[in-house]
């Protein structure tokens, strides 16, 4: 099953993997929504998409907005969760648990809420497709907020196949890839991560936006797949 003609939401697409999938969506032949926190970048994503796409600037961890949005945008075929801020990175004496709380507010309970809202709107032969990452299956020492989420998000990802199928849902776990996701990390430490982690990776480079939206068009277009975690992580996960 292919794009053409589709309808493809994307909450978190104005940057990053979220923009790259619309941008592979959008050339596919697919109608592209996206939606996101900040009006400039959503402004900036619609410019980099093609004539006719929709952009909604909403605060995705809000109930009473995703609700609005979802009643707003009628039938769909797909709808992709991959919004996320800054990683939540630190050890566990020094976390603070409001931000901790944040994190999964964003990432988990705005995909479930997502779910929760958009599924009655998608179009038979639909799916859905969150984001988590590597880190739930292989953390490192300072990354428990983010390894629980990631874990948290797969768990829901099977849980969803079963309770709404024939709706597909599964979930894209990326490796270290260069996204803003980085951002809090001053520069220069970054480019010394991402070479570092490079060095380490089987393909040895570290992952584009581009690369990892190559996932999220497999599954909308697999239909003989649901309540799988799908790593696209350069090999970091054997390293």
């Amino acid at each position: 099953m292919g794009l053409e003609g589709k309808r493809v939401v994307v909450l978190g697409g104005s940057s990053g993997i979220g923009l790259a999938a619309a941008r592979v969506a959008a050339a596919k032949g697919a109608s592209v929504v996206i939606a996101s926190s900040r009006k400039s970048s959503v402004d900036k994503a619609l410019r980099a998409l093609p004539a006719g796409s929709e952009g909604h600037v909403l605060d995705l961890a809000d109930e009473p907005s995703l609700k609005a949005l979802f009643a707003e945008l009628g039938d769909f075929d797909h709808l992709l969760f991959t919004a996320g801020e800054t990683l939540q990175l630190g050890p566990l004496p020094a976390t603070e648990i409001a931000a901790a709380r944040g994190f999964f507010n964003l990432r988990f309970w705005g995909a479930y809420m997502a779910a929760k809202y958009g599924s009655g709107s998608i179009r038979p032969g639909g799916s859905i497709v969150f984001t988590s990452g590597t880190a739930g299956a292989r953390p490192r020492s300072g990354w428990s907020v983010g390894a629980s989420v990631c874990a948290a998000m797969e768990g829901l990802t099977r849980a969803l196949a079963v309770e709404l199928a024939p709706i597909r849902v599964n979930i894209v776990a990326p490796g270290i890839v260069k996204t803003p996701l980085w951002g809090n990390v001053p520069e220069g430490q970054r480019e010394n991560m991402y070479r570092d982690a490079a060095g380490r990776l089987p393909v040895g480079h570290v992952g584009e936006p581009d690369e990892v939206a190559e996932a999220y068009l497999y599954l909308m277009q697999q239909t003989y797949i649901t309540g799988q975690v799908l790593i696209v992580d350069g090999g970091g996960t054997l390293a």
